[in-house]
Formats: C-alpha cells, sequence, structure tokens
C-alpha cells in the first residue's frame, strides 16, 4: 500500500505517464487481495478465497499494463490471463473443494502473470536500455519458481498442512523477487529519464534538431567513417536572409516558424541527421561526400526546397530565402575549426553575391589560413538549379539548330 501511494504521487507530478499510474493500481490491487486472503474466516469465503486470490492476481495485470504503458504501447490482452486463469478454474469442483488445488491453479496464474511480465520488459528497449534484460531475469524466475511449486505439489499430492508451506515459500520467494524487481525497475526508469535529459541538453528546443554542442559531439565519428571510406568533409553553414526583417514585420511567432520550418526541410535532405542550429537564424550540417559535386547537388536542394514554397504561419505567408556556404576537405586533413571558418567565409561571400545562393570553398581554399580582410569574390558561386535547368535548355537548342 505505501508503494501505491508512492507511486500514485509520482503519477500526479507527472500524469502524461500513465506506466506510474497502473503500478499504483497493481500494488493496491495486490495489496487489497493479499489482506482479503488474509481475512480468511473473518469474512465470507468467496470475497477472501476466490475474489481475494483474484484480485492479487489482477494486480500483475496492472503491472503488465505499466510496463506496456512506460513503452507507449497498446495493452494486450492477454494481460488479463492471470485473473482469467483463476476464475476459469477455481470453480471446477475439485479444485474449489480442495485447498492444495487451489494453490496449484493460484500458481499457475502466477507463473502467467510473471511471464506476461517478462514479455512485456523484453518486448522493447532491450539493446538500448541494458537493465531490461536484468529485469526480465527476474520475472522469468519468478514465471519457473510458482510453475515449479506447481508441478511439485501435483506430483506429490501434499496434505494441507504440506500444501500451506508450499503456498507460504512461494509467496515468500515472490515477495523477494518482487522486491529486486521494483529497485530494477527503479533504475531503468532513472536512466531513461538520464538519457532524456542528455537528449534535451544536445537539442534545440524550438526546432528539435541539435544544438551547436549536440552538433560538434558527432563530428568526432563522422570524421572517422569519412577516414575509413577515404571520403571527403562537407561543412554547410545556412543564414536565413533578412531574417530581422521577417520578425520586425510579422512578429517573432511568424519568425520561429520560419525557422521550425527551415529544419524540417533541410533535415530531410542531410544524410545520418547531423544537422543543427547554430544560434538565432544559423544552422549547420556536417555531411560525407565522394567530391565537391555532391556537396554542391545537397546544398542547392536545401536551399531550392525552401524558397520554394512561402512560409504559412497563421496569418501570414512568409516568403523566406537562404544563403549558404559551403567547406570541403579531405577526412585525412580535416580539422573542425578550419572547416567552419571556411564554411563561414563562405557564406559571407554568398551574401556579398545577393543571398539566396550558395558559395563553396574546395580543399585548398578551406585549408588556407584565413584572410585578414574577407573577400567577396573568395569561393566559387554553385549554379542554381534554375541557371542549370536554362544550361540545359540551351545546349538542347544548340543541339537542335546544328
Amino acid at each position: 500500500m505505501t508503494l501505491a501511494l508512492l507511486l500514485f504521487m509520482a503519477w500526479r507530478h507527472n500524469v502524461r505517464n500513465r506506466a506510474y499510474l497502473h503500478w499504483s493500481l497493481g500494488f493496491l490491487l495486490s495489496g487489497t487481495g493479499f489482506a482479503m486472503i488474509a481475512l480468511r474466516s473473518q469474512i465470507p469465503d468467496i470475497l477472501s478465497i476466490e475474489a481475494g486470490n483474484a484480485t492479487a492476481l489482477l494486480g500483475q495485470s496492472a503491472w503488465v499494463a505499466g510496463f506496456m504503458a512506460l513503452d507507449r504501447r497498446k495493452i494486450e490482452w492477454w494481460a488479463l490471463l492471470p485473473p482469467a486463469i483463476w476464475l476459469a478454474g477455481v470453480y471446477l469442483p475439485w479444485v474449489n473443494d480442495d485447498y492444495g488445488n487451489r494453490v496449484i491453479l493460484y500458481n499457475l496464474a502466477s507463473a502467467t502473470g510473471a511471464t506476461g511480465l517478462a514479455m512485456a520488459v523484453c518486448s522493447a528497449g532491450m539493446r538500448r536500455e541494458p537493465t531490461r534484460g536484468k529485469l526480465a531475469a527476474v520475472f522469468i524466475g519468478q514465471a519457473w519458481l510458482c510453475f515449479a511449486v506447481a508441478l511439485t505439489m501435483a506430483v506429490t499430492l501434499p496434505s494441507d498442512a504440506e500444501a500451506t508451506n508450499y503456498s507460504g515459500a512461494a509467496a515468500m520467494a515472490s515477495a523477494f523477487l518482487l522486491t529486486i524487481a521494483f529497485a530494477f525497475t527503479c533504475r531503468m526508469v532513472m536512466e531513461r529519464s538520464e538519457k532524456h535529459l542528455r537528449a534535451l541538453s544536445l537539442t534545440d528546443s524550438l526546432t528539435g534538431v541539435w544544438n551547436r554542442r549536440g552538433l560538434f559531439a558527432r563530428f568526432d565519428a563522422m570524421h572517422e567513417k569519412a577516414f575509413d571510406d577515404k571520403r571527403q568533409i562537407a561543412v554547410l553553414l545556412f543564414d536565413l536572409d533578412h531574417f530581422k526583417r521577417v520578425n520586425d514585420r510579422f512578429g517573432h511567432q511568424a519568425g520561429d516558424a520560419v525557422l521550425s520550418a527551415f529544419a524540417r526541410t533541410a533535415r530531410q535532405f542531410v544524410p545520418d541527421n547531423v544537422f543543427g542550429r547554430m544560434g538565432g537564424e544559423e544552422f549547420a550540417a556536417f555531411a560525407i561526400v565522394s567530391d565537391q559535386m555532391e556537396a554542391e547537388a545537397l546544398a542547392e536542394s536545401i536551399r531550392a526546397e525552401f524558397c520554394r514554397v512561402p512560409v504559412a504561419t497563421g496569418e501570414a505567408i512568409v516568403p523566406a530565402t537562404v544563403s549558404i556556404g559551403i567547406a570541403l576537405s579531405s577526412a585525412a586533413e580535416t580539422n573542425m575549426d578550419k572547416l567552419i571558418s571556411a564554411a563561414d567565409r563562405a557564406l559571407y561571400a554568398a551574401k556579398a553575391a545577393g543571398r539566396n545562393c550558395s558559395v563553396i570553398f574546395g580543399a585548398e581554399e578551406a585549408a588556407a589560413p584565413a584572410p585578414a580582410e574577407m573577400d567577396k569574390n573568395a569561393g566559387e558561386l554553385v549554379p542554381t538549379v534554375d541557371d542549370q535547368v536554362d544550361a540545359l535548355r540551351r545546349m538542347g537548342s544548340l543541339s537542335r539548330a546544328s
């Protein structure tokens, strides 16, 4: 009952986590059921035997539902098997009239409940949460214990006094295993909370993409992969054009909508989701590419898709464009700070070229030291999609004329 109260208070503190509510209900039902069983001869047998055991087993069903709710899964029908098995068998004459057979039936139903708990724990997150394996092992141990007691009693046919000893031993062992299971469950919830907080510290709250810290944390693994594959690394810096003007004209909510829309657009194109918000209206992406053409294609795909459709903010339609600076380097010579600095210079050149365009620094330009003054004509202006389509059309016209 104490655990039921503690878990209920935990649910009241976070009502969206229904697992706490199910677990609280499970301890409440189990405690109530055991109390009804203990009051045998003080209350009618139908309440003490049939209803009391069914209530205690229903507590196991609530625990199964709790683990399913923890993983945001639909509660399955088999969660109700423990009390269903008990109610289906207890009214059979050779069971209802024999204490030993009732103990066998209860342990079989309890073994089913423990198996259901193991299934609910194992069905998701085993690799991401190692504690789940230990928790499942405890529940499997409880299932084997209850089944072994039921099988032993079915073979030995003990007297009522011996059946009481079997029942008491199984109950004590199950209580011990339940205590261990509760401890592992608390540890699993704490690990999940820590993981969630760690993810929040690396994620931009507005757009849902990596923040600066989270993005930089992924660079080393990406660098190692590029080195193994003998490919190049491209850094893309994005700056939304005239963003202050958007905020001043349409309001900060519209500005937030433009930021979120760009993040959704860009992350669809960036491989391995190595994309994040550097701060304000600036974003960045790291990509492993084969050559300069692939980096240009990635940047131009994002730029063209974002400016193709204005952003609907509810009250207004906001036209928005983005300027992109790209820096390229071989994996063997990659330095993150130098690449970002080169991409920043390329971004400056893109703004100077009129915005809504991309400028790329090749490996040689990216490796060169930063000049004392920014060169507006540095880098190579990437042809836009419209430019490329127009060039293809002209080539087709020339071929037909010839």
